[in-house]
């Protein structure tokens, strides 16, 4: 019966998934459109920063993403470690868990970087886009971001229950 359940979220979660990778090829096309569009209108000096900015989002938020969720990982390891865990593991997690924090801590700069850049990059795009045009830019950096986060989310998701469902039928005999 659990198996079962585990099997339908699964399920359920690949679904959702899939409709999230559609939106993110949709998105993919408006921005792609939105490109040309900036490539026409501005100087190249000018859209080569609007290019810069746009690769640089989807690596510095997938960044975030994959050091948060490392350090999500080595935190619940850290809260399993009772009196039978030996010294060298709770030293590697205590270790590991220092590093991430670190590295969690230079792409949170790297993110107020990035977001200081995006409103140099607005400035310039004022300049030569309509209200509307405009307003499609930063609908579609805003959705770029929102899908990344719900890619990455329902992959931990996947992982998780997957884990949970091996787990599960490695356990019966």
């Amino acid at each position: 019966e659990l198996m079962g359940s585990l099997r339908a979220r699964l399920q359920s979660l690949w679904e959702e998934r899939e409709l999230v990778l559609r939106e993110s090829r949709e998105c993919a096309e408006r921005g792609q459109g939105l490109e040309a569009t900036v490539r026409d209108l501005c100087k190249p000096n000018e859209f080569e920063r609007y290019l810069m900015f746009i690769g640089d989002l989807e690596k510095v938020v997938s960044l975030l993403l994959c050091l948060s969720s490392r350090l999500a990982r080595v935190q619940n390891a850290m809260s399993r470690i009772d009196s039978n865990t030996d010294a060298e593991e709770k030293h590697s997690l205590s270790e590991r868990h220092k590093l991430l924090s670190q590295q969690r801590e230079d792409a949170k700069d790297l993110k107020e970087n990035l977001d200081r850049r995006e409103r140099v990059v607005s400035g310039i795009l004022a300049k030569y886009l309509t209200e509307q045009q405009l307003q499609d830019y930063r609908h579609f950096v805003q959705v770029k971001t929102s899908l990344l986060i719900e890619q990455k989310d329902l992959e931990e998701q996947i992982k998780f229950f997957e884990e949970q469902l091996e787990t599960l039928e490695q356990s019966i005999p």
